[in-house]
This record gives C-alpha cells, structure tokens and sequence, in this order.
C-alpha cells in the first residue's frame, strides 16, 4: 500500500537544490580547467616571444661585431706602421 508523503515538496526542493548546486560546481569547474588553459598558452606565447626576441637581438649584436670587426680589420691594412711606431696614414678628402 501506498502512502502519500506530506513532505514531498520539501523533498522536490532539496533535489532540485542538489541538482543545481551540481551544475554550478560543474560549470566552475569547467570554468577553472579553460582558464588554465588559456593562461597556459599565453603564457607559452609570451615564452615564445621572449626567447624568440633573445636569438633576433643575440643575431643582429653579433652581426654587428662581427662587422666591427672585418671594418676594422680593413682599415688596418690601410695603415703604415714604420720602425719607430708612428702611424702614418693617408689622409683622403671628398
């Protein structure tokens, strides 16, 4: 025999109030593993950048020396050096 629970919409409302907390904990769950995510793969666009900045500035420095260094190289070939160390060295003029 069946009897008929005068309590019954206390009982409805506590389940629908689990089902609802169950979502939302869900939803923030769901919430919390995208915004790691994203912050992951920002976080390894910025890594990207800075290490790819690193070897760009790393290239043009040594570029830059190793310009120095063959222009330099070069102008010491234009200068005479005597026996008694003075420089001589032409002078040119535009």
């Amino acid at each position: 025999m069946f009897f008929f629970n005068p309590f019954w919409p206390l009982t409805a409302l506590r389940i629908a109030s689990l089902k609802a907390t169950s979502t939302f904990l869900l939803l923030l769950l769901i919430k919390s593993n995208l915004l790691r995510l994203k912050g992951g793969l920002l976080g390894g666009i910025v890594a990207l950048t800075l290490i790819s900045g690193l070897i760009v500035s790393t290239t043009v420095a040594g570029g830059a020396a190793y310009y120095i260094f063959q222009n330099n190289k070069s102008n010491d070939d234009d200068a005479n050096i005597s026996e008694d160390d003075v420089i001589n060295a032409e002078v040119v003029s535009a």
